[in-house]
């Protein structure tokens, strides 16, 4: 038989209308999706909270913004804005923010990634952390392995294709990497006495949705989750035309689609947000793979915190349809 004929006759085995309820689906299928992006590498690591160095802070019209940066594992520099609101009460709700193939979490706070004391205007509403503090939220904008400053290019471009590759010859994923590098630094914020961890969500466009879609779906501690311009089938978008090799995990089909990975995070606050004409998500195929995403949330009681909102426009962030269809979850 063909190889390839017979992946698709394999093809979903942790599909969730194989199982019989939401939680004999989620038993089984949440382990198998670590395995799938080689987490058990990272997880197996002895666990302190990352004990970060400032290297700059200083005081904007919205509050205040500090750059630091930690080691998620030894030897493994990562760099993060921690931003938080003027005029509000601590503890503050907090939005961990992740960009996507761009160069780097600067455009979270609106700067130059070569001055970021010089104001920068961002397009697509990618200024995340802008868009937390007007709304009272703390926002911790890290900067994701391999792109930005986290990447090997000197012109800032995304670094992700040799680490990735080398990653797979270990059976581990470059996404498996974010995630783990998010949830170390969902460690540190766990030091904080000035954060409501009770509200902890995240959000991200394009590479930054991915890990969004995929951090939400395995780490307990994410109690929000709104990724951007990342959802649609796998099959129609990064199976179906180029994409960046850190957005493949092998034998993610054989595992299942994108609302059996993101319908792990039920019965969490979920916002999916599409652009109708973005060219590297198709929309059609995120409708369908919505409906079967709002089936898991039923079975598992809570379809109403299952959203899913369309800019009227291609590949960026929709800010205002966003946070309409988030705030009624803060």
């Amino acid at each position: 038989m063909n190889p390839c004929m017979e992946n698709r006759q394999n093809e979903g085995r942790y599909a969730f209308e194989n199982y019989s309820s939401f939680e004999a689906w989620k038993k089984e299928a949440k382990p198998a999706l670590m395995e799938r992006l080689g987490l058990g590498h990272w997880l197996a690591m002895p666990r302190k909270p990352p004990v970060p160095e400032t290297l700059w802070k200083h005081e904007t019209g919205l509050g205040t913004i500090e750059k630091i940066r930690f080691e998620p594992e030894p030897g493994e520099i990562a760099y993060a804005y921690l931003c938080l609101p003027k005029q509000v009460e601590k503890p503050y709700k907090t939005f961990i923010c992740l960009q996507g193939h761009s160069t780097g979490m600067h455009n979270s706070i609106g700067v130059e990634w070569c001055d970021e004391t010089a104001p920068k205007k961002i397009e697509g509403d990618r200024d995340f952390a802008v868009g937390c503090l007007k709304r009272g939220l703390a926002a911790v904008c890290l900067e994701q392995r391999a792109m930005g400053e986290r990447g090997t290019s000197p012109e800032r471009r995304p670094s992700c294709y040799e680490p990735s590759t080398a990653m797979l010859l270990y059976n581990r994923t470059m996404i498996g990497a974010r995630i783990y590098d998010v949830d170390r630094l969902i460690d540190y914020l766990y030091t904080r006495s000035d954060l409501d961890l009770h509200t902890l969500g995240i959000m991200g466009n394009s590479g930054g949705g991915t890990t969004s879609m995929f951090a939400g779906a395995l780490l307990d501690r994410i109690t929000h989750v709104m990724p951007s311009c990342s959802f649609s089938s796998f099959k129609d978008s990064i199976g179906a035309m180029y994409h960046c090799i850190c957005n493949f995990v092998p034998g993610l089909l054989l595992y299942g689609e994108s609302a059996d990975v993101v319908g792990l995070a039920a019965p969490k606050p979920m916002v999916i947000v599409n652009g109708r004409f973005d060219p590297i998500f198709p929309l059609d195929a995120a409708d369908r793979q919505f409906e079967r995403l709002r089936r898991i949330y039923k079975a598992a009681g809570k379809e109403e915190n299952c959203v899913h909102v369309v800019g009227e426009g291609e590949h960026r962030f929709y800010a205002d349809i966003a946070w309409n269809a988030m705030e009624r979850f803060l």
